[in-house]
């Protein structure tokens, strides 16, 4: 029988339990039971209509052939465009990527630092594949926590301290998954004034869920700091914002010295994105953004129905949120831990959320709702969930 032995890298890379979660929960569905799912983090919202007509169009004019492996200039200058628009920052298109979702703009940043002997810094509870694909490259993940008492926000001041001469790269993510947690301008701020000291370390921001703030709050971007400029990588796409979580686009911002890097990973990896999406791209960004306007308005409402409806329940208590589409409940008066209570309520009560430990070392005691469900699953859900509590013990 054939034994083979793959790379020593292969045994340290991990995986996102959201998808196993959502698995599980399908075959149940499978089996006629009745699942409310709230573990996975895509929009219960259709791709906008003229988007979807983009593609189509593009397709029937003949779009059919590779594209630079960077993207299409036009949808390039979109991005450009959509930025400056919405920040007033001035990005050159020939720094843009278009890439195939987010999660290769993460890959891409950690293969370039990551190695034995460096450290990459990332939010803890945060994006499963940020530490995933630090342990892949044999660096050493350090995780930066992001605390209840802050809103899971983080703390410049904490962040800073953990920079040692090893460290290659800071990952931030504003606003937050798992946690929901933005962090406020000042700290950022305090983040920027303090990476002077340490003109070395590189910066990836994953401002995925920029236009999705609450409670009056604006997104921060990076990008609005010119000193940082030379450093900084900017990790974006259309996943959330225009409900497009299978179409796989996503862009990114790179310093010139290293975007000829990435251009060279792409030609080896993903050789570019197909054609029709790039042009549904820019007819997301060009377009109307009424869609975007009201899934950020429905969005709210559901946070602050979920939000309500947690504080309710038997020896759970949630901060609300302020941005994304995920509440992250603290749980540990339920006497349950974190991933056997996710479980249970899968299992019998139809319930699928996600275990905090799956986002991180600091993760036990929470779990994860995303809000991405109508508001009345939301509803069923959080009544079933209280049944549960009130009635099942741990063990």
């Amino acid at each position: 029988m054939t034994s083979l032995t793959t790379v020593a890298a292969f045994d340290r890379i991990g995986e996102e339990n959201a998808f196993a979660v959502l698995a599980r929960a399908t075959a149940l569905a499978a089996q006629g039971r009745d699942i409310v799912n709230l573990g996975i983090g895509q929009p219960d919202f259709p791709t906008p209509p003229h988007v979807v007509e983009a593609a189509v169009k593009a397709l029937r004019d003949g779009q059919h052939g590779y594209t630079p492996s960077v993207g299409i200039l036009p949808l390039r200058e979109a991005v450009a465009r959509d930025l400056h628009r919405r920040f007033g920052v001035e990005v050159d298109p020939d720094l843009v990527m278009i890439v195939p979702g987010g999660k290769v703009t993460m890959y891409a940043a950690i293969r370039l630092f990551g190695e034995p002997g460096a450290e990459i810094l990332y939010p803890d509870p945060g994006f499963p594949i940020y530490r995933s694909m630090i342990e892949h490259t044999g660096a050493t993940p350090i995780p930066v926590p992001a605390r209840e008492e802050n809103g899971f926000a983080f703390s410049a001041e904490e962040l800073l301290a953990l920079i040692t001469p090893k460290t290659r790269l800071i990952i931030i993510n504003s606003p937050g998954n798992p946690t929901g947690g933005v962090t406020p301008a000042a700290e950022i701020d305090k983040l920027v004034k303090g990476l002077a000291a340490h003109p070395n370390v590189a910066l990836m921001s994953d401002e995925i869920y920029d236009q999705l703030v609450f409670d009056g709050l604006e997104h921060r971007t990076l990008l609005a700091y010119p000193e940082i400029r030379d450093r900084l990588i900017v990790l974006n796409g259309w996943s959330k914002t225009y409900a497009m979580t299978g179409w796989r686009l996503g862009w990114s911002v790179w310093p010139k010295t290293l975007y000829e890097n990435v251009r060279k990973l792409a030609v080896n990896a993903w050789s570019c994105v197909n054609a029709p999406t790039q042009f549904a791209g820019i007819a997301a960004l060009d377009g109307p953004q009424d869609a975007v306007a009201h899934m950020r308005e429905e969005f709210d409402r559901r946070r602050k129905l979920v939000t309500e409806g947690l504080n309710k329940l038997p020896g759970v208590s949630s901060v609300s949120p302020k941005g994304a589409f995920y509440a992250f409940p603290n749980v540990g008066e339920t006497g349950w831990k974190a991933k056997p209570l996710a479980s249970a309520l899968l299992e019998e009560t139809g319930v699928a959320t996600i275990g905090g430990p799956d986002f991180g070392v600091h993760g036990e005691g929470y779990i994860r709702l995303s809000y991405a469900n109508s508001a009345e699953n939301i509803a069923r859900a959080l009544a079933r969930m209280g049944d549960f509590l009130s009635s099942r013990r741990p063990g």
